[in-house]
């Protein structure tokens, strides 16, 4: 069974009592609230109500993002992991000493990944940010040549975007030194650590806990949708990680041949927008090509965008796919929307968890009633034939 989806040793059932009659409504109330009028009126209550509920939860979770992200990470993080400490469990290891070998190793992981990052990113980022500057600036100079015409305060709007993002505080060789410094920062990585650490040893028994106002078909219910909840999140991470350095690598053995500079931090940044889907590639893109148009020339730019073009079009026809699976099926629209509410409730986290979630939110709809038997609500209509 999977991280959270161990299963209860006996089912209880209870007696199933008969409904009881209605009491009669007036006719009058029945044609008040019947009627057209009356519908729609009853239905706008409704959203009015759940609308409120969700305004409710948002503004709880915003104040509470100390503690409502890290668990999301931990929960993340302990979904990608789990086939390790099951696997372990297999083979005799004890359950203790399991959880501690994987949770070690997921943290060695982590800091080799952030050791690299910072290693290949932050010795040359100052050059990297100039560089991607100047392109814009080049580019400005192409585009005052073309017919059409370009509005200069549009172009100007761009660059100072641009600008502001290379020379936040938020990014660069700074960023790490910055954050650490913060006693949210340090609080939310010990939560996360600890939290991580009960997922892995204890997961069947807190989401058995949680389960327990639950009976017979319900109680199923609960079992189907943890265990979606728990695949979906560590196979889209998984699958991810895969993705992202196969896109890396393609990229910038792509960058070498065609001579543009800054191969490594270019490729590592690639490999890092790569976990925020759609726009994280185009932003990869955009800035590979704007070095190569000042390092080397427009044509070789051109060919950098073919590139990352052709390399982002083989993965997601080939490679997600497979990778992937069922994982993440979700249409670009509501991705898209996914990304932008979490972006604005939580910054870039919110960017990077906000697609897992929809993906695992969405799985649980499709096992809601039964293993391939979605939820009313979703459930495909089609038409009888005859």
């Amino acid at each position: 069974m999977g991280l959270f989806t161990r299963r209860r040793p006996d089912v209880r059932t209870r007696p199933v009592t008969p409904p009881t009659e209605p009491s009669p409504v007036p006719v009058e109330d029945r044609r008040l609230w019947s009627d057209g009028f009356g519908r729609v009126a009853t239905r706008s209550l409704q959203v009015l109500a759940v609308l409120a509920v969700v305004a409710v939860f948002v503004f709880l979770v915003t104040q509470l993002t100390l503690v409502v992200i890290p668990v999301l990470i931990a929960l993340v993080l302990a979904a990608a992991i789990s086939p390790l400490v099951s696997f372990l469990r297999r083979k005799g290891v004890p359950s203790m000493l399991a959880t501690w070998i994987a949770l070690l190793a997921l943290v060695a992981v982590l800091a080799g990944v952030l050791a690299l990052v910072a290693a290949a990113v932050a010795s040359q980022w100052d050059e990297l940010g100039d560089q991607a500057l100047e392109g814009v600036d080049r580019l400005q100079e192409y585009l005052e040549r073309l017919p059409f015409g370009t509005s200069e305060d549009q172009l100007a709007s761009v660059r100072e975007s641009l600008t502001g993002l290379l020379q936040s505080d938020a990014v660069g060789s700074g960023a790490i030194a910055g954050v650490s410094q913060t006693v949210d920062f340090v609080a939310g990585f010990f939560i996360m650590i600890v939290v991580l650490f009960f997922f892995l040893k204890d997961g069947p028994r807190l989401w058995e806990f949680l389960l327990r106002p639950f009976e017979g078909h319900r109680y199923e219910r609960g079992i189907r949708v943890g265990d979606a909840t728990v695949r979906t999140l560590g196979g889209y991470v998984r699958g991810t990680a895969v993705v992202a350095a196969v896109d890396a690598v393609a990229i910038g053995i792509g960058l070498a041949i065609v001579g543009v500079p800054l191969v490594i931090p270019l490729s590592v940044l690639v490999f890092l927008l790569a976990f925020i889907p759609l726009v994280g590639a185009t932003l990869a893109g955009a800035l590979a090509a704007l070095v190569a148009l000042v390092a080397v020339g427009p044509v070789e730019a051109l060919i950098v965008v073919a590139i990352v073009v052709v390399v982002n079009q083989l993965e997601g026809d080939f490679l997600q796919p497979v990778v992937m699976g069922r994982v993440l099926r979700l249409h670009p629209l509501v991705i898209l929307v996914a990304l932008t509410a979490g972006t604005v409730l939580a910054g870039l986290t919110g960017a990077v968890l906000a697609v897992p979630i929809a993906a695992s939110l969405w799985r649980a709809v499709q096992v809601w009633d039964g293993p391939d038997l979605p939820a009313r609500f979703a459930r495909q209509k089609r038409h009888e034939t005859v």
